[in-house]
């Protein structure tokens, strides 16, 4: 007899984006950002808009989702959301959607580590896409984590790296917005750096101990360094911007890979997944393919629109925890920070 289908309902709202995806088991059936826009004008997300447009956002958002899947809320088998980490207003519009849903459903409902969905995104079911074995590494790279993980199942996670003070994905924000781009800049400087000369400019990389990383100096170096070109030539951002965005980029890739390698060197594992909004960074990707021939390692890359902040995600850890059913009750509370 064939086994009943699963089908999970997602639900992310833990920074700016509004997300719902709807899973037949580990298939995506459909998968619906709703992007906010209002923050650009502020440089930066803030959080009380955030979560206004989330309250905006979610209805029409889930029923997007439903349709495009072609099935009813009465067809689903369990709900998933995010509970951390990310803003907290953001965070309780999801949780709440989701714990009223659930209820009047009377369906299980199942909170998800946002970190871990970025990490277990590469076992969602895509046409040309493999899924890594494990053992393997993780680097979850994002605007406000930097992490090397080891994982060992499905549920089974060890942090052996992070950052010590600011995220990789601030760091290329940041840069960008010392070089006078709209925020979100991070893709800016991969578009710029794709017509750029990498060893236009060299910036001196952190020394931090085993396997930690560390921004901030980088971001101070290159601050100092705009203002120093800036102050004998007002023209020298335009007049380089392709080269210096370049060079940014070449400098943390390098960085990312210094500590992988070591990674790899004390662990013994050769397979690297990426994960998280900064790993739909053209460079990087292009790196750690390369990899694969340069050092013997099988890298594993996600779909691009599973990289960025996305429901689907969810989904695939909400399927995940259904077949071991790992549930929750409503009492269950979003949490800004969250260990993985």
């Amino acid at each position: 007899m064939q086994k009943k289908p699963v089908f999970i309902l997602a639900i992310e709202s833990s920074c700016d984006d509004t997300a719902a995806a709807v899973l037949e088991n580990d298939k995506v059936r459909s998968n619906v950002v709703a992007n906010q826009l209002i923050h650009q004008e502020f440089g930066g997300v803030v959080p009380e808009l955030a979560s206004r447009a989330h309250q905006q956002n979610i209805v029409p958002v889930i029923d997007a989702a439903l349709k495009k899947a072609n099935i009813s809320k009465e067809d689903l088998s369990a709900i998933a959301f995010t509970q951390g980490p990310g803003l907290m207003g953001s965070l309780l519009v999801g949780s709440s959607f989701a714990k009223s849903l659930s209820l009047a459903l009377d369906v299980p409902l199942i909170a998800v580590n946002h970190m871990q969905a970025h990490i277990l995104a590469h076992f969602i079911d895509e046409e040309n896409f493999d899924k890594p074995d494990f053992p393997f590494l993780a680097l979850t790279i994002s605007g406000g984590h930097t992490q090397i993980v080891k994982v060992s199942n499905y549920f089974e996670m060890e942090v052996i790296g992070e950052t010590t003070d600011d995220a990789v994905g601030e760091a290329f924000d940041k840069s960008a917005k010392i070089l006078g781009l709209p925020y979100p800049g991070g893709p800016l400087v991969d578009k710029y750096a794709q017509l750029g000369n990498p060893k236009a400019f060299a910036f001196t990389k952190p020394k931090v101990p085993g396997l930690d990383f560390s921004f901030s100096g980088l971001k101070t170096a290159i601050l100092y360094f705009i203002q120093k070109e800036v102050a004998k030539n007002p023209e020298f951002i335009t007049e380089n911007l392709n080269d210096i965005c370049a060079s940014i980029q070449h400098t943390i890739i390098e960085i990312l890979m210094d500590k992988l390698k070591l990674a790899v060197k004390e662990t013994g594992i050769n397979r690297i997944a990426i994960g998280g909004g900064v790993s739909a960074n053209s460079g990087i990707r292009k790196t750690l393919k390369e990899a694969e021939s340069k050092y013997g390692w099988k890298t594993f890359i996600p779909k691009f629109e599973y990289t960025t902040d996305n429901a689907a995600m969810i989904g695939i850890v909400g399927y995940q925890k259904f077949l071991i059913e790992n549930f929750e009750n409503s009492s269950v509370v979003s949490k800004a920070r969250i260990a993985l």
